[in-house]
């Protein structure tokens, strides 16, 4: 967004663009208003990331005007939980589109951010927490940051987690991703000091009650630097994480 707008004002000083078209371009800075949706463009100028589309409770159509919009504009797409089909119909109108299926998150990269700093670790408790883990990742990646997954390392058996503490002791921020009872950020966070971001899980059995129980335990862990985000909110601490990692 920023080289967009430098790219204008540099065409109008050299004479190459009237200021009439100059401002024609500009016309839906800073949001634009397709009547269903106001799409923030000025938000990357502000915080430094396009906005982000949140796909459920959107119609297929209103996320591929949404999308294009933004494509338009020059910035990265990020799409969250949606389908195949609609990545399927997106594609035929933005080709070069990716689709990361366990996440359930379309995203195409068209300028490079500023990298982070350090490296994202990424950490699931079970094998059913991975769909959370790769919307967390597809965020990392998508915002510039280098990401390492290390999944499956649960309480269960804790000789996993620290058969991987080689690739643990190399972050610079960690997200944990758990279910069940949820005590994985417990144990790592006792053993680190670095931030920690726990992202609780809907996997788990009845008294789970759909993440609510490994929310709570992640909000009451003992050791100090853990901070929460949301049940299945693998988006939220994958955001998070990135501006720790660019401070």
């Amino acid at each position: 967004m920023k080289s967009q707008l430098e790219e204008i004002l540099k065409k109008v000083q050299q004479g190459k663009l009237s200021p009439e078209k100059a401002l024609q371009t500009l016309k839906d800075y800073p949001y634009q208003d397709l009547t269903f949706a106001k799409i923030d463009h000025h938000r990357e100028l502000r915080k430094g990331y396009p906005e982000i589309i949140y796909g459920l409770g959107k119609t297929e159509d209103q996320i591929i005007k949404i999308a294009q919009a933004i494509i338009k504009k020059g910035s990265n797409l990020l799409i969250t939980k949606v389908g195949p089909e609609l990545f399927r119909n997106l594609k035929k109108k933005i080709p070069r589109a990716k689709y990361n299926p366990l996440a359930k998150t379309i995203y195409l990269r068209q300028q490079k951010l500023v990298p982070g700093k350090g490296k994202i670790v990424i950490i699931t408790a079970g094998t059913s927490d991975i769909p959370v883990a790769e919307e967390a990742a597809v965020t990392c990646e998508i915002l510039g940051n280098d990401v390492e997954k290390v999944y499956d390392v649960g309480v269960a058996g804790l000789h996993r987690l620290f058969g991987e503490y080689e690739k643990i002791q190399k972050a610079r921020v960690i997200i944990t991703v758990a279910g069940m009872e949820g005590a994985l950020p417990s144990v790592v966070a006792g053993v680190v000091n670095i931030p920690l971001i726990a992202v609780p899980t809907s996997v788990g059995y009845g008294a789970s009650m759909k993440g609510l129980a490994a929310l709570l335990a992640m909000l009451n862990s003992c050791p100090g630097g853990v901070g929460v985000v949301n049940i299945d909110n693998g988006f939220g601490a994958g955001y998070l994480a990135s501006l720790i990692n660019h401070l």
